[in-house]
C-alpha cells in the first residue's frame, strides 16, 4: 500500500511545497499519496509538520509511524502529549547554509565596523580606526550542534580565533571548547563577539542574563539568531543602556512578530531583523523529508530524531 503523507503547515505552505516534495519522493522510488486535507487521519502514516497548520492533536492518527517537523527548532510540537511516535527535526543544507551566511555577515559588519561609515554619512572623515585582524579577534559560538558548528566552522575558515561552548564537553578541530556553567563564563570573558544558537529549552531559558553578560568584555556585541528565550530582555536593555554591550543584532524574539511598541525597534544600540536568519528552503529540505519517509518505508533508522528529554 502507498505510504499516506499529510502536509500540516499554514495553508500558504502548501502550493510552495508540493512541487518540491512531489519530485523529491519520485527520487525515493516510492508510490505516496500526499495531500494537505486533514480528513481521515487514521489514514495517514506520516505527517510533515510546521506550526500555524491544522493539526493539533495526533490522538486520530492511529496509524502513523513518525512526524517530520519544518522547522530546526521543535519547541512548539516536542511537548505535544498526544505525540508519541518519532518526531524528527529538520536538517537542511539550505537552512544551514542561511544560518551561517546570516551571521558571519554579522559578524563581519561588527569586526569591521561597517556601522560607523555606512550610518555615519555625516562628512566626518573617520580614517584613524582600524579594526584588528581576524585572528586577533574572539568569537564565541555558543551551542554546538548542527548549526553552531556550521557557523564556527566558517568562522574559523575567515581566520577568527573561535571558542565554542555547549552543555557536554565536545573536541572539534579548529576552535577552543568549553562546557558547563564554569565553561559559560570562562567563553564569555574571552568574546568581544558572541553568537548564541541553541535550542530553546528550560534549561536555556534567559541564559543570557545579567550575570552571564557581565561577564563579557566591555564593548562586547551580542548576535542571536538562535531562540528568543535565550536572552533576559531586560537585562539585555540594561547591558545596552550602559554601554558594557555595544551592540546587540537580534533575529529571534519571545513574540513574533515583535510588537512595534517593543523597545528593541528603536533602542539606538540594537538591531532587529524579522527572523529571517534561516529558513526552510522547500527545494532542498524536500530531500530530507522524502529520505525519512523512505527510511521508514524500508525499516531504517529516521534522521535526526528529537530526543523529548532533552527538548530537542
Amino acid at each position: 500500500m502507498s505510504p499516506r503523507i499529510l502536509f500540516a503547515a499554514p495553508e500558504a505552505q502548501w502550493p510552495l511545497w508540493r512541487p518540491h516534495l512531489l519530485a523529491a519522493f519520485a527520487g525515493t522510488g516510492l508510490d505516496v499519496a500526499l495531500t494537505d486535507d486533514p480528513a481521515g487521519p487514521w489514514t495517514f502514516d506520516y505527517v510533515i509538520y510546521a506550526p500555524g497548520g491544522a493539526v493539533r492533536d495526533f490522538t486520530p492518527f492511529t496509524r502513523l509511524k513518525a512526524v517530520q517537523s519544518l522547522w530546526a527548532g521543535v519547541e512548539r510540537i516536542v511537548t505535544n502529549a498526544t505525540l508519541t511516535v518519532p518526531l524528527c527535526r529538520m536538517v537542511d543544507p539550505g537552512l544551514t547554509r542561511g544560518m551561517v551566511e546570516w551571521v558571519v555577515a554579522h559578524v563581519m559588519r561588527y569586526h569591521v565596523g561597517t556601522d560607523l561609515h555606512v550610518l555615519g554619512q555625516d562628512g566626518v572623515w573617520r580614517n584613524g580606526i582600524v579594526p584588528p585582524l581576524a585572528p586577533d579577534r574572539v568569537v564565541a559560538v555558543l551551542g554546538l550542534g548542527e548549526l553552531g558548528r556550521a557557523v564556527a566552522a566558517a568562522l574559523v575558515a575567515l581566520g577568527f580565533d573561535v571558542v565554542g561552548w555547549s552543555r557536554a564537553p565536545r573536541e572539534i578541530a579548529g576552535i577552543r571548547t568549553f562546557a558547563g556553567e564554569a565553561g559559560l563564563l570562562d567563553a564569555l570573558r574571552e568574546a568581544e563577539i558572541v553568537v548564541t544558537l541553541l535550542p530553546a529549552t528550560p534549561d536555556t531559558e534567559r541564559l543570557i542574563d545579567a550575570r552571564r553578560l557581565a561577564a563579557l568584555p566591555a564593548g562586547a556585541r551580542l548576535v542571536n539568531p538562535g531562540r528568543g528565550s535565550l536572552l533576559d530582555d531586560t537585562a539585555l536593555l540594561e547591558a545596552l543602556d550602559s554601554g558594557h554591550l555595544a551592540h546587540a543584532t537580534l533575529d529571534v524574539f519571545r513574540a513574533e512578530p515583535l510588537p512595534p511598541d517593543h523597545p528593541f525597534w528603536a533602542h539606538p544600540r540594537v538591531t532587529v531583523t524579522p527572523h529571517i536568519a534561516a529558513d526552510t528552503r522547500p527545494e532542498t529540505a524536500s530531500l530530507i523529508v522524502a529520505e525519512n519517509v523512505r527510511r521508514g518505508e524500508t525499516g531504517e533508522p529516521f534522521l535526526h530524531v528529537v530526543d523529548r528529554s532533552r527538548g530537542y
